[in-house]
């Protein structure tokens, strides 16, 4: 099964994501702002969610609060 973003586009290892929400991540005191790119992101063995490092973090989010760029 292929991981898509909120749009439907099929997201690949080291693509390139936008995010279309404000989102707050649990146990970290950066709110990820609607608009905010996130570069080279890792498939999890989960359809509905990629691995991502922002800053020196490794976090991982739902791809529907995603959009590929």
């Amino acid at each position: 099964m292929d991981t898509k973003d909120s749009n439907g586009a099929v997201i690949n290892d080291g693509d390139t994501v936008q995010v279309i929400k404000d989102l707050k991540v649990k146990g970290m005191s950066k709110v990820l702002k609607r608009g905010e790119t996130i570069k080279g992101v890792r498939l999890t063995g989960n359809p509905d969610l990629i691995e991502c490092r922002i800053g020196k973090s490794t976090i991982v989010l739902k791809t529907e609060f995603m959009k590929r760029v």
